[in-house]
């Protein structure tokens, strides 16, 4: 991997981890086109550009929006005149294809790609917990195993290939959507029925209806009228709309998905940057009917 770890990409994701391998003694050298010097950690150094750090590292990490701008990014490490890379970790969300095409494009390249998007949002990445999903050689991903858990909590490996760890992403936040949508149904049918809130969540939560919005997004945010679960409904439509897509590819049967995603849409429509535990409102006040 190289002594020194390269990092592109600060963003509510991308700085807490790459933040969290400097303050853990890891030597990174990062970089950000929206601006590296306000967005780093202390401990980490900063490049003043992508093609600087693919000069300077053989291992970099990768936290970029979409498929379009790691591909971009990509492009930058190949043509870097006396690169040093030999291995792109990409933590970003961006769908089964652009892994696939991003793999290819790197493997034609002599670089090794490794597909390991991130679960558990902003909070998770700045508390350390989020789980990493890998597909690709499993000698690549044991030799990076202590180096990813010292940014998150639990490191899988989901497949050998290129696409499988986008999969397993967009699946896990098709389910998390959903609990969200179904929980907001269910508790305010509930409060309009004079229940009260906390009390329901208490029986819900010891019972077989608990799930992660349950548990954690209701309590912890919407209760507290906080909604700062540190995820904008535009990240999570964005992934909803990758699962839509890879679903349709495959041919996949998906009897519950357009409901859901269709609700997010909705509210994608009229509050894209907002919390996503605003679905709670939302739903309760029949806006999605507007």
């Amino acid at each position: 991997m190289g002594t020194t770890l390269g990092f592109i990409g600060l963003g509510n994701m991308g700085g807490p981890m790459a933040g969290n391998l400097a303050a853990k003694g890891h030597d990174v050298l990062c970089y950000d086109a929206s601006g590296t010097q306000q967005r780093a950690h202390p401990k980490a150094t900063c490049a003043g550009s992508t093609t600087s750090v693919a000069a300077s590292t053989r291992t970099i990490f990768l936290s970029l929006p979409d498929g379009k701008a790691t591909a971009s990014v990509l492009e930058e490490i190949i043509a870097t005149p006396g690169r040093t890379t030999r291995l792109v970790v990409d933590t970003s969300t961006i769908g089964i294809e652009w892994a696939r095409k991003n793999a290819a494009r790197a493997q034609a390249a002599g670089l090794e790609y490794l597909d390991a998007p991130v679960s558990g949002g902003a909070i998770g990445a700045q508390k350390g917990t989020i789980a990493v999903m890998c597909a690709g050689r499993s000698e690549t991903i044991d030799a990076l195993r202590a180096v990813m858990l010292d940014f998150g909590a639990h490191v899988f490996q989901v497949g050998t290939e290129a696409g499988q760890a986008q999969a397993m992403k967009v699946l896990n936040n098709f389910l998390s959507a959903t609990a969200m949508v179904a929980t907001a149904e269910a508790i305010a049918f509930g409060v309009q029925q004079g229940l009260d809130m906390k009390t329901m969540l208490d029986v819900i939560n010891v019972s077989s209806g608990q799930n992660t919005a349950s548990r954690d997004k209701f309590p912890q945010r919407i209760l507290t009228e906080t909604y700062d679960a540190g995820f904008r409904v535009e990240q999570l439509h964005k992934d909803l709309s990758l699962y839509e897509q890879a679903v349709a590819a495959a041919g996949a049967a998906h009897p519950v998905s357009p409901s859901v995603v269709g609700m997010w849409r909705k509210l994608d429509a009229v509050d894209a940057r907002g919390d996503i535990t605003r679905i709670y409102p939302f739903v309760r006040d029949r806006r999605y009917e507007d």
